[in-house]
């Protein structure tokens, strides 16, 4: 009666210690906003560039040669790769945490008990036959395999897997964003080589012009038509000319440099065509709907998978309070001499054990833990929206640049006109004495000015329409 009273207190007090160890903390859960606008402020049209390949988007063949080279040696997204390697490695190693481990081992020891041990002391007062006694020292071999596992009652382990199979969809998606920003970053940056080379060749062709107008000088100053400060003007201002030749140089050396740079390779030349740079039209544009950028913009795709990963490591957190069963086992062969391990049935051992244990007293460090994985989880949901916002924000600035540029291209084209046009009625009039020689100066100069805006505003142009297209999420399938 007393026994059966003792088993049922014992039962009652592991069913509290239970249903203790399973109460959880409440958590203020935050769900993310995947709202967008409707529309890019302009009209709505499913249609989305996005969709294009790289391969169809650009149609410069020296451009395709490089991204395809980037894509296969930029050193940065080869790290990239490994990066998502250890993530599928670490898919593996979850996985492995649920399933059983299982070993084999051989273990072979001597042992030298003491007389005034328990066991010394017991076989020296028990009557045992001499040819029976405990062997001194004692020596062990055994042979065997070995097991334990950790029961999955709560899904703990299996979460924590499915956690980490959605950071390497996260890990693969951080790669398409990079080959997306790699594509980007090489077709301006190839553009800017294009600008830079049209850039040298107005200067050159300026000074030319500057020259054979400091030497209409000279040669009037000899018949004292003008004077000695005219002739110092007009070599300055080709002076300059040739200072700013070597500056668009060493800017033509650099941005080559980081093309090869980013093409993962050594500096080298890069092949290109310098005269089809004014024949370039940037690509129509077709933004679609926002709602679109959640599935075509990597980063955005991959903040919502680390989000998903996030709420999952709260599920992990909170599986901690429960009960967890452990078990355990072996068999094998155990002996005195290595001879006798083959002596069946008498050297085979065998073992099973099983563990439950929950928490009950001092809690703080697991719900430190649960707290974080819940303070985790809302950081996820505020980078995931602020991740969309940046891609809605990046999208529409973009497209307003591209309808600004092609405004002030144009008036840009009608400005050099103009200038072209007075550049030369200043010459006509310097020569024939009816202009002062400080107009022909400020003239040529404008018109250089206007020619080098021209090309970059042609050159933005180009790379705005890059910009959308990576902006939309373009580039990487």
């Amino acid at each position: 009666m007393l026994k059966r009273r003792l088993n049922q207190i014992l039962g009652a007090a592991f069913l509290a210690m239970a249903v203790g160890a399973c109460k959880t903390p409440e958590l203020v859960v935050k769900n993310e906003s995947r709202r967008v606008p409707a529309s890019f402020n302009t009209a709505p049209d499913s249609t989305n560039m996005a969709r294009a390949r790289w391969q169809d988007f650009f149609t410069d063949p020296n451009l395709k040669a490089l991204i395809d080279t980037a894509l296969q040696n930029n050193q940065e997204l080869n790290i990239t790769l490994q990066e998502i390697e250890i993530a599928r490695n670490e898919i593996r190693a979850r996985k492995g945490e649920y399933l059983p481990f299982v070993g084999l081992g051989a273990k072979a020891g001597v042992d030298k008990v003491g007389r005034y041990t328990l066991q010394g002391a017991t076989e020296e007062n028990v009557n045992i036959e001499e040819d029976r006694r405990t062997p001194d020292p004692l020596t062990d071999f055994q042979l065997g395999a070995f097991a334990t596992w950790e029961v999955d009652i709560w899904h703990k382990l299996r979460t924590a897997r499915k956690a980490a199979a959605t950071r390497y969809l996260a890990s693969v998606e951080g790669r398409n964003f990079m080959v997306t920003n790699l594509i980007g970053e090489l077709a301006t940056s190839y553009y800017e080589l294009l600008a830079l080379d049209n850039q040298l060749a107005i200067i050159k062709q300026n000074i030319g012009i500057q020259s054979n107008a400091l030497e209409l000088v000279r040669l009037q100053k000899e018949s004292a038509r003008a004077t000695e400060l005219a002739v110092k003007r007009f070599e300055a201002q080709v002076q300059n000319s040739r200072s700013l030749q070597f500056k668009l140089q060493q800017r033509i050396v650099e941005t080559e440099n980081r093309i090869n740079y980013l093409a993962g390779r050594y500096p080298q030349p890069i092949t290109r065509n310098d005269d089809a740079f004014n024949d370039l039209l940037p690509q129509a544009i077709q933004a679609g709907l926002p709602t679109q950028l959640l599935s075509n913009r990597p980063d955005v795709r991959q903040a919502e998978q680390n989000l998903a990963a996030a709420k999952l490591d709260v599920q992990v957190a909170r599986a901690t309070f429960y009960p967890s069963l452990s078990l355990s086992a072996g068999v094998g062969l155990a002996a005195l001499k290595p001879g006798l391990l083959v002596t069946t049935p008498e050297s085979m051992l065998f073992s099973l054990a099983g563990d439950m244990m929950a928490p009950l007293i001092n809690r703080n460090g697991i719900k430190a833990m649960y707290y974080n994985a819940n303070a985790v989880q809302t950081q996820a949901v505020y980078k995931y929206e602020q991740t969309v916002l940046n891609a809605y924000v990046e999208v529409a600035n973009q497209l307003s640049n591209i309808s600004n540029l092609e405004k002030s291209y144009d008036a840009k084209a009608k400005e050099v006109d103009a200038l072209n046009q007075s550049v030369a009625i200043s010459n006509s009039l310097f020569r024939s004495a009816r202009a002062d020689y400080t107009e022909v100066l400020f003239t040529q100069r404008d018109a250089l000015e206007s020619k080098f805006d021209l090309i970059e505003t042609k050159m933005q142009q180009l790379n705005a329409s890059v910009n959308v297209y990576r902006a939309l999420g373009g580039g990487w399938k």
